[in-house]
């Protein structure tokens, strides 16, 4: 049986669809079948896969809502073993959409039930808030991946993800864990880098992967390709960063 994965923080800009991109890439070098859903209505983990988001004619959005079947929202990547349900602008209309439904936490929860089987892991990108989207990401979720960027405000905000995910656990889903608090943006020239690593390490120790992802030029560069860091410059540091995150990840799941 897949386990699904949330990548979430409600901070933009901490490495949430860098971090599901790449991964999705790294398991699926590692010979795992991945499925990446982009739950953020911006759709870069699309775009950063290769796929046109104004062609997109399915995908969360649907998904969602219930008006097709999962299976046909799926769509090919170029990346070996993964497969993607990509975002749309329109996703943003789904918290209106959803607000009158019964059950409204449950849409993606329920859609995934007949595909979960099908792949190893399914990671899902969340949106940069802790909207109706990312409820519903956390509910259909085994656990929760949170990227840390390396800089002044990382733990600002972080308490209240950490509320959100137990007010999941409390209600809506009990066997969600935290996968694991993911360090990102790293540079080891900066004091202030090496000051945030020991601070989030001291809190949370065994929460804490021991990957770090440090600040790579090329993990910056890749999605403008459309590619992720692996297919993009597989000897680069965020490439080598990116894979052993997820041979950190399916040895904590062996």
């Amino acid at each position: 049986m897949g386990k699904i994965i949330a990548i979430a923080n409600q901070k933009g800009g901490v490495g949430k669809t860098t971090t599901s991109v790449n991964l999705a890439a790294s398991l699926g070098v590692l010979e795992k079948k991945v499925l990446l859903i982009d739950a953020d209505p911006q759709a870069n983990a699309s775009s950063g896969l290769g796929i046109d988001v104004e062609a997109v004619e399915y995908g969360t959005y649907q998904v969602l809502e219930h008006t097709v079947n999962v299976k046909d929202a799926i769509v090919k990547t170029d990346s070996p073993n993964v497969d993607i349900i990509p975002a749309h602008i329109d996703l943003v209309a789904i918290e209106i959409e959803l607000v009158d439904k019964q059950n409204r936490e449950y849409m993606l929860k329920k859609s995934l039930v007949e595909i979960k089987d099908n792949y190893d892991y399914i990671l899902i990108d969340c949106a940069p808030s802790l909207g109706l989207i990312t409820l519903n990401s956390l509910v259909a979720s085994d656990s929760v991946i949170i990227p840390i960027q390396c800089e002044y405000f990382a733990l600002e905000g972080l308490g209240k993800l950490l509320n959100t995910i137990k007010s999941v656990q409390n209600i809506h889903n009990p066997d969600l864990d935290i996968e694991g608090l993911l360090l990102t943006m790293f540079d080891s020239r900066l004091r202030l880098s090496n000051q945030v690593v020991d601070e989030v390490r001291k809190h949370f120790s065994s929460m804490v992967f021991d990957t770090i992802i440090r600040r790579n030029t090329r993990l910056g560069e890749a999605p403008s390709y459309g590619e992720s860091i692996i297919d993009y410059d597989a000897t680069s540091k965020g490439a080598v960063n990116y894979l052993n995150l997820a041979q950190e990840l399916l040895k904590k799941n062996a």
